[in-house]
């Protein structure tokens, strides 16, 4: 939120005169107009909050389709910008299953996408939405990896890896799947 508070500079158009013999440089940032974010249930607040504050900053309206395991926090969320003054249809909620995101990702007004969840759905998501001429960002899960150099501190690298898994309480997505070590370590 704090970033999209700030992104206002960050979009201003450049200029660039005599770029070459005769030739001056413009660049201006368009908003794309509707785009659509597709929430997981286990971050079901922050990884929204990753999507429609850039969004919305950018000059876009936002279309929210959260998990239907816990669209409670979106909605509470959406509510709290209407309470704010945000004018209406500028921060869309749609709840749903497969159906509401084939229609996101189908529908002409709709210029991108954007997926955080499994990766098989991350794929369907992005192949979709791209077949349908949008821009699509689709991230699915992360497989994080744990390096054990012959040098190091074996109690303290399992330390470390016992406290990404069950310690930090960030949910499978951060944890190290993999453990590996050179030869005798």
């Amino acid at each position: 939120m704090e970033f999209a508070c700030g992104i206002a500079d960050a979009l201003k158009g450049l200029h660039s005169e005599g770029a070459s013999t005769g030739v001056d440089v413009y660049t201006v940032r368009r908003p794309l107009g509707v785009v659509a974010g597709v929430t997981p249930f286990n971050f079901p607040a922050m990884v929204p909050m990753w999507m429609f504050p850039n969004a919305i900053a950018c000059g876009n309206t936002f279309i929210l389709k959260p998990s239907e395991r816990d669209p409670s926090a979106p909605m509470f969320v959406a509510e709290l910008f209407q309470e704010a003054g945000f004018p209406p249809g500028v921060l869309n909620v749609v709840n749903g299953d497969k159906v509401a995101v084939d229609r996101l990702v189908e529908h002409p007004d709709v210029r991108a996408v954007s997926f955080v969840g499994s990766t098989p759905i991350a794929r369907y998501v992005y192949a979709s939405a791209t077949a349908n001429g949008k821009r699509a960002q689709a991230m699915g899960g992360a497989k994080n990896h744990m390096v054990v150099l012959p040098d190091a501190d074996v109690d303290m690298a399992a330390d470390a890896g016992g406290f990404c898994c069950l310690r930090l309480g960030w949910g499978a997505v951060s944890w190290p799947y993999q453990w590996s070590s050179p030869s005798g370590t």
